[in-house]
Formats: C-alpha cells, structure tokens, sequence
C-alpha cells in the first residue's frame, strides 16, 4: 500500500474532468484549497495528513470504503485506524452510512492545542509554511515529502471565502498579499487588470478564430498568472475546463487562483506533467518558453505537450518572434499543423502568436 498512487476526486478524465495523482510527496497544492476531498483508496495515515494540509477550516473529508471487501476482516481493522487517526486530528465524524463516511476538520487550532503532548502526529513547527509544496532553483526543481505532522491553521483559522461565486472570482483573495513578486504593483488591482487584458485577447480570438464553434472540454493553461486566462473564459461564457498551471520558477500564484474558485496546479515544465496522456483539447502558453527556455530544452516541453494533447486538439502559443520561430520549426517536424499570426499589437510587435493543431492522424 505504501507505493499506492490515491486518486483523489474519482474523477475520470475519460468523461473530461480533471483529476490528480496523489503519492509520496506533497500534491503540488498550496494549503487550504479545498473545502471537501473524496478519497476510492486509501494507503498509510501520512496520505491522510497530506488531506488534512489541503483542506480549509471548517472543510469535509468523504471516505469510500471498497464493499467487496465488506466481510474482510482488514476493511474492519482499516475502519478502526481510521476512527483513531481522525479523532487524533481532531476531526468531527459527521456522517456514516453504509460505506461511506464523512468527516469535518475543525475550525481552529484550539482541538490541537488541548491534546496531551504524547498524541501523535504531533503538530508542525511554527516555522512551517504549508503552502510550499518545491524547492526550486534556476537548474533544478524538487517537490517536499510528505511530512508526519499536522500542519497549523492560521490563527485566527481560514473560514471559507464570504464572497460567494462568481463574484468570488475577480474578489482579491486575502492570500493575494502574501505573493512575493518582483516589482511592486497594487496587488488588489491586478486582478482585475489581468483579466481585463486576456478578456481583450479572447474576444479577438472569439470574432477571429471562431472560438465559440471550438467543440472543448479540457483546457491547460501553462503559465496562468493568476488565473486570469480561465477567469476572462469564463466571462465571456465559454464553458471549459481549465487547468491552470503555475511554473515552480515564478511567484506562487497558486493560493490566489484556488482562492478565486479555479483549479490549479504548481508544475516544473523541465519535467513531464503528472495525467494521463491525450487529456487535453487546448493547450494555451503565453511567454512560458521564454521563460523556461534558461532552464530546460523547447523540444522537451513540446513533445510533453503532444503527449498530454489529444488527437485533433488544438495549441495557442504566445511569445517572442524568434521563440515562436523555433518552436514553429519543432512542431512542424512533430507532424503539427502551425500558423504564425500577428497579435493585436500589430505586424511589427515583439510578440507573435503560433497556433497549432495536432492532427487526428500522422
């Protein structure tokens, strides 16, 4: 059990729902996205403090037990664990019927705080930051393990976001102050400044490239921002999945783009992204191989890209002339179909726009 991989929502990406792998080391999620985690399988208690990092205050935790293993003798020893490790963590069983039971993680760290000192797990370090999910560094990435110890609310606890959707979704998260960014713009504009920008970009494309008779379900956007790709989608009503990915070598974005209410997650482009291959219809990159070109090989990124690509899916690329000319180049000898088209800043911008598209055979 201990190198079983869990997935975490049950979601199929055959029916176009995004899901993630959960191992050894720490999902690439920042702290506190979640407000209900469902989990098929179960492994080891550590996979259950991974769960309780990621979910709020106050958040549910939904247990599937497998019935054909009702009359075993391990499914009751598995429920006691389970019964033990969660009053451990300090979580309030809500509900249990048949199969399934449903917990609660308190609200505060007051529950913790009250235990004996010889409870284990024993809570992290004040020090920890649990929302660094990487070490990283201009030629090298690592993910943090898994740690054995219960990571600390803040502390006045993180109750879920009282703007309710989709009004949540261009609302500055709290979190937005914490980002570490380079310059320093009014961080509760740039929200909205951002997708005010990709929702300019999108309507182009929409009357230009006939976006609206794209017929898409999963959508990746590799370097998001703060998610204001998917947020300008979602305005202007076109009904997409988007992953959003944060590149491990730029400001950690992640809480703020979970917090708006979209899925996310933080990714290192040097290695291969973590689903399924043929998951995505749209993959959309704007600046992401001038950036990641100091680190680690174009030709690398793209044949990870055809990989998660399906067949007849489609790929935007946003970046510097002499970047989209190579990368024009690679895709072609991968068999895509490319097109190199001017961005509304006209013939003579620094930026060109590369659209690509994987045909359904080679």
């Amino acid at each position: 059990m201990n190198n079983l991989k869990v997935i975490i929502d049950c979601i199929s990406l055959h029916l176009n729902l995004i899901a993630n792998m959960m191992c050894h080391s720490s999902m690439y999620f920042p702290s506190l996205p979640k407000f209900c985690y469902h989990i098929c399988l179960f492994g080891d208690g550590i996979l259950l403090l991974e769960v309780n990092r990621l979910l709020r205050a106050g958040g549910y935790f939904a247990w599937a037990a497998q019935p054909v293993y009702k009359h075993e003798q391990a499914q009751q020893e598995a429920w006691k664990e389970m019964e033990d490790l969660t009053t451990r963590l300090c979580w309030e069983l809500v509900k249990k019927e048949g199969y399934i039971a449903m917990w609660r993680k308190p609200l505060n760290n007051s529950c913790y705080m009250n235990r004996g000192p010889a409870v284990k797990p024993s809570l992290c370090d004040a020090d920890d930051n649990p929302d660094v999910v990487w070490y990283s560094s201009n030629s090298f990435s690592l993910y943090v393990s898994l740690k054995a110890c219960i990571s600390r609310l803040p502390e006045n606890g993180e109750a879920p976001p009282p703007v309710q959707w989709p009004a949540r979704l261009m609302e500055p998260p709290k979190r937005l102050q914490g980002v570490e960014m380079d310059a320093y713009p009014s961080k509760n504009e740039i929200i909205k400044a951002e997708t005010k920008f990709w929702e300019d970009i999108i309507d182009g494309y929409i009357h230009v490239f006939k976006w609206r008779k794209f017929k898409l379900r999963n959508v990746m956007d590799m370097r998001a921002g703060f998610g204001g790709f998917a947020a300008a989608l979602i305005s202007r009503k076109l009904d997409w999945w988007v992953m959003n990915v944060v590149p491990v070598n730029e400001p950690n974005a992640l809480p703020v783009i979970l917090d708006r209410g979209l899925l996310g997650v933080a990714h290192d482009w040097c290695e291969p992204f973590d689903t399924y291959p043929r998951t995505y219809d749209l993959l959309h990159a704007s600046g992401l191989f001038s950036k990641e070109q100091k680190r680690c090989n174009i030709s690398s990124i793209l044949l990870e890209m055809d990989r998660i690509l399906r067949p007849g899916g489609k790929a935007y690329i946003r970046d510097r002339r002499e970047v989209i000319q190579e990368i024009k180049e690679i895709t072609s000898a991968m068999g895509w179909r490319g097109t190199i088209r001017d961005t509304a800043e006209g013939a003579y911008a620094s930026r060109k726009v590369l659209m690509c598209d994987k045909p359904m055979v080679r």
